[in-house]
């Protein structure tokens, strides 16, 4: 499975390539990586969608995570990935909006990777 991580955090990468190492290694998962929401559309209209799951941090520099779930959910649709929400505020609005434009799910951080696996695992 194809997943593609939004997070202007440039350690996130590091973490991810960790803690799924065993599932990277096996070829289950598949990591790619943007470090801005402007990266993540250029990526998935030079890749025809190829992401199946997109896991993206809410505040970001320039166009935010809600922004570029609303851009994902209006132009990608056959069939359209499931977008994970990521954010280290938990905050009401901010999970409201997202299940309004449409996200999957909504995670906060810091991460709990046993929990996200468990989540990746019943997708593939």
């Amino acid at each position: 499975m194809k997943i593609l991580v939004v997070d202007d955090e440039h350690d996130v990468k590091t973490l991810f390539l960790q803690r799924f190492r065993k599932e990277i290694k096996t070829g289950n998962m598949n990591f790619v990586f943007a470090f801005s929401g402007e990266e993540a559309i250029t990526y998935l209209n030079g890749n025809k969608q190829e992401a199946v799951l997109i896991l993206s941090d809410i505040n970001m520099p320039g166009m935010s995570g809600l922004e570029l779930l609303e851009h994902i959910k209006q132009k990608f649709h056959a069939p359209p990935p499931v977008v994970m929400m990521i954010t280290a505020y938990g905050d009401d609005e901010n999970f409201n909006t997202a299940k309004r434009l449409g996200a999957d799910d909504f995670l906060t951080k810091p991460l709990d990777f046993n929990l996200l696996k468990d989540k990746l695992k019943t997708l593939i």
